[in-house]
């Protein structure tokens, strides 16, 4: 099967499946008054997921290009085919890991991945919520991939075929799924992911599997004790506007460089961690969590 077939059936599979849950978690949310979506933060989630989808298309051809080439430099090979894909998602999912985690950890990154998180809603279409310029650099991770003697279009095939699985774990329908929850990146661990409660912040970064999380030190559980709030720490004032909700860090990335600041500040504002200021008018994810280890021992 060449990888035209392949994708389309990926399509065939995956399109009814989107609309079955969605469809019902719809129903879910309508019966027993919920109210997990709304319609102007679903049609932002589909504006961002075309846009998203249409440079992915573009680049696709490019990307194979691009993979095909270290392909060529491949120094091992894996000869039984289960065996193959099996060691394929691995690998992927670890690469996607540290893909994800740099996204959170890298403030130009951050830039682009935070229009997934800037809803304030938590649903199956927020998984469509695409990092929209994700694309132009998304595939440079999976260098390490042909060169394991993966080939590229097997790469993209294993990409797409783990989308639909974090597509999937968007929702507040599904509680937590019990031993699943120790290996599996489950729709509860993903809730995490999306709050912007101090303690949950850059957690659950796993896409299929939960292990790398917990391996390196990003794991936190969902606590029925502290509600989970989504959305950002600092939400946008426009959330719905077209432009705005996908520019609107890099503007502040612009404004940051312009004070009057030294060339390591300059630096850091823009490959530091999110929230990093010189002076401390702004705060990183790690800091924020110090300060409430620090305000919890207190009351202690």
């Amino acid at each position: 099967m060449d990888e035209l077939a392949r994708e389309k059936l990926v399509f065939l599979i995956s399109t009814p499946l989107y609309a079955f849950f969605i469809f019902g978690e719809v129903l879910f949310s309508y019966f027993h008054n919920r109210h997990y979506y709304t319609t102007r933060g679903t049609l932002m989630n589909v504006w961002l997921s075309v846009l998203n989808f249409g440079l992915d298309f573009l680049l696709r051809g490019f990307v194979l290009l691009f993979l095909g080439f270290f392909f060529t430099f491949q120094f091992t090979a894996i000869e039984t085919p289960w065996i193959y894909w099996v060691v394929l998602l691995f690998t992927e999912d670890f690469m996607f890991y540290w893909l994800h985690r740099v996204d959170h950890y890298c403030r130009l990154f951050w830039a682009v991945h935070v229009t997934h998180h800037s809803s304030e809603e938590f649903n199956l279409t927020v998984g469509f919520r695409s990092s929209v310029f994700q694309p132009l650099y998304r595939f440079m991770w999976f260098i390490p991939l042909p060169l394991l003697g993966f080939r590229p279009e097997d790469i993209m095939l294993m990409y797409a075929i783990t989308q639909i699985y974090g597509i999937l774990i968007h929702t507040q329908s599904v509680k937590k799924l019990g031993p699943l929850e120790w290996f599996l990146s489950t729709p509860s661990h993903h809730r995490v992911h999306h709050a912007s409660n101090v303690r949950y912040l850059d957690k659950n970064l796993g896409m299929v599997f939960i292990f790398w999380d917990r391996m390196f030190g990003t794991f936190e559980a969902e606590d029925d004790a502290e509600p989970i709030k989504y959305g950002l720490t600092k939400n946008l004032e426009k959330p719905y506007h077209p432009v705005k909700t996908i520019f609107h860090e890099w503007l502040q990335i612009v404004r940051d460089m312009m004070k009057p600041v030294g060339l390591k500040a300059k630096f850091m504002y823009v490959f530091g961690p999110p929230g990093w200021s010189h002076d401390g008018r702004t705060k990183t994810a790690r800091q924020l969590r110090d300060e409430l280890r620090k305000q919890e021992a207190v009351k202690k």
